[in-house]
């Protein structure tokens, strides 16, 4: 790694830092989203550099649709062992049972949007003041309208329009009773910088973000994993297929790309050429052109 590409990952390792810092300065309880996936892996990495060489002083939330892949839970129990953290799961199933949220059904049903009742029941039963994720402004048009500090309102709901200056990195926590902040300290990183910290780092990944042969069924330009959750309706086929994930979520929308990337440094290859998002391989993102927004405003991450 050059001299100057060294420099641009520490600054933005500085910065999350200080973010991550920040907020265990201004709000009681705050907590930190896990979902397995590479940011949240990043974010549980830069927690425990932020805070050494005392303990992680948050809790982990992960909002588990009940459809992960297995590498994932696998993944991320073990990490938790490691970091010596408390996980606490909110699971979409506790919601379907209690009535909070009513079940898609049909082969095309996904649980990804009702996680967003499950995350705001999780919070308010716990009473945390902030949620700290790893979502970046490049994901996704809706994403690059967030702040390091998001507020949102007393019902987990967030107005674009109505979010907090932060000028001289100054981040204003201040809220009402039952309100809560969003916070991301990987705002202004990419998924390239993302990657070549992991490599800086040497951080260790589920295994599903590097190739490896799976059974496949293209649904609407998407690669998805066949499963029970996901099967062929309408002339489709399962067939085997070399392939990667560049996101990891829930099985019925998190699409594969056909890769040979072994490495680390392959995959870093692979997406300084790539001219479509991560996020271009997620099923939920289809659904209308302004899906992730319609989502953040009810409340989504």
């Amino acid at each position: 790694m050059n001299s100057y590409l060294q420099s641009h990952i520490r600054q933005l390792e500085s910065e999350a830092i200080f973010v991550l810092r920040e907020v265990a300065a201004q709000f009681e309880r705050p907590v930190l989203m896990f979902s397995g996936g590479k940011d949240s892996i990043v974010m549980a990495h830069l927690a425990r550099k932020a805070f050494y060489p005392g303990k992680i002083p948050f809790p982990f939330l992960h909002v588990d649709t009940g459809h992960n892949f297995p590498e994932t839970l696998e993944f991320r129990d073990r990490l938790m062992a490691e970091l010596g953290v408390n996980l606490i799961v909110a699971r979409v199933q506790d919601s379907i049972d209690r009535g909070r949220v009513v079940e898609e059904t049909g082969p095309f049903a996904s649980r990804n949007g009702l996680q967003t009742v499950t995350l705001l029941d999780a919070l308010a039963e716990h009473k945390f003041e902030a949620a700290i994720g790893g979502a970046r402004r490049d994901e996704e048009k809706a994403r690059a309208k967030e702040r390091f500090f998001s507020h949102r309102d007393a019902f987990g709901q967030w107005d674009p329009k109505n979010q907090r200056p932060e000028l001289w990195s100054l981040y204003n926590g201040m809220k009402n009773p039952g309100e809560h902040f969003r916070v991301f300290p990987l705002s202004n990183w990419t998924e390239l910088d993302v990657w070549q910290y992991i490599q800086a780092e040497a951080i260790e990944l589920p295994s599903l973000y590097f190739t490896h042969r799976r059974n496949i069924l293209v649904r609407d330009g998407v690669l998805l994993a066949a499963s029970e959750l996901v099967y062929p309706v309408g002339g489709e086929t399962v067939e085997e297929r070399q392939v990667r994930f560049r996101t990891i979520g829930d099985m019925t929308c998190t699409g594969a790309v056909e890769s040979d990337a072994a490495t680390i440094a392959q995959i870093i290859d692979e997406i300084a050429t790539a001219r479509v998002t991560e996020r271009g391989a997620r099923a939920d993102d289809k659904r209308s052109e302004a899906a992730m927004e319609d989502r953040k405003r009810q409340g989504y991450f």
